[in-house]
């Protein structure tokens, strides 16, 4: 199983002082944890792409692009590019460009984002949300299969042979699925025989088993090899030196952000009882010392069937950057690895 971490680039106020870090301080400090995240060992690091004024991301390639020049080994993705409101021909040039400046460690997670700033942005209608996406991931994987491609569409001027450049370093560019609970979402991408990434953000994981069935089952039905079928997940979790220690430093920063989102979704505001119930053991959230969240690692691995990837997304909440930097440290060094052990003893994981 891979490990990583993800991040929105969030410059979110501090909920005692309400203080944000200015927007060249978020930027130092997120290059600064990609970095390390590569010295501990991390297999991959995400950045998500959002329009709105408490993240930074609106340019995932540039930020992994600025982050492979500081890293060697660690695999850099989108988290999700919202491929919606984007012109494939640019998302596969930017990405291409990265793999490029990586030397062959770019991938690309695909979806059609939690927020919908930016159909208005581009000029586009929400009435086509889903058939903008259906048309975009077509022509992406088009780019990706021919340097010159031949393609005609409802939302984009057509190509009539025009040649796509430059090209990656790597064979085939990684194009993953990002999907959250719609079942069409999970059939499409098992038809299509990509990697799916699933966002876990609340509940618990195993109401997401039957939807992860239904990709594998259509994937087998479309006769794609159960090895391309690979399952990620993106989870909310931080980590810490106890887990009484963690819960504490993570907690007022994850009520603050989600309290703040409730406003707008009509969700509630985000309690301690709350939260706690989804640290628990069977909850959405991981979040503790090294042995209690790969415990519950290894739970959801074979609650899901087994998985192929999980990123942490530790940035939903405002902390002191030393205390960050020991979560990515505890990750990358103990985490992982113990994952990683118990998964080869036990013979699960895909």
């Amino acid at each position: 199983m891979q490990n990583g971490h993800d991040s929105f680039s969030g410059a979110i106020s501090d909920p005692s002082t309400g203080a944000i870090l200015k927007p060249g301080q978020v930027m130092q400090r997120q290059l600064e944890d990609i970095e390390l995240a590569d010295l501990v060992g991390l297999d991959v690091f995400g950045i998500g792409e959002h329009h709105r004024a408490e993240f930074l991301d609106s340019a995932p390639a540039v930020i992994l692009a600025a982050a492979a020049t500081r890293t060697k080994k660690i695999r850099l993705t989108s988290a999700v590019t919202v491929l919606s409101a984007a012109d494939p021909v640019r998302v596969f040039q930017e990405f291409a460009t990265l793999d490029l400046i990586s030397q062959g460690r770019a991938e690309i997670v695909a979806g059609r984002g939690s927020f919908v700033e930016s159909y208005p942005l581009f000029g586009l209608r929400l009435e086509d949300y889903d058939s903008l996406f259906a048309e975009k991931l077509e022509l992406l994987l088009k780019i990706r299969e021919n340097t010159k491609v031949h393609w005609s569409g409802k939302h984009r001027a057509a190509l009539t042979g025009q040649a796509i450049y430059p090209r990656p370093v790597q064979d085939e560019l990684p194009i993953w699925i990002g999907v959250g609970g719609t079942p069409a979402s999970f059939v499409r991408a098992g038809i299509l025989g990509l990697p799916l990434m699933v966002a876990i953000i609340g509940g618990e994981p195993e109401r997401f088993r039957p939807l992860i069935d239904l990709y594998r089952e259509a994937g087998r039905r479309t006769g794609h090899s159960p090895e391309r079928l690979r399952v990620g997940l993106h989870m909310i979790g931080f980590l810490g030196d106890s887990t009484d220690q963690a819960a504490d430093d993570f907690f007022p920063g994850y009520a603050h952000t989600f309290t703040k989102l409730g406003k707008e979704r009509g969700w509630p505001p985000a309690t301690r009882s709350q939260f706690d119930a989804l640290r628990g053991p069977t909850g959405a959230l991981l979040i503790g010392d090294a042995e209690t969240v790969s415990e519950k690692i290894r739970y959801v691995d074979e609650v899901l069937g087994g998985i192929s990837r999980l990123t942490f997304q530790m940035g939903v909440s405002t902390l002191p950057h030393p205390k960050m930097l020991r979560a990515i440290e505890i990750l990358g060094t103990r985490v992982a690895p113990l994952v990683r052990k118990e998964l080869a003893a036990t013979g699960a994981g895909r």
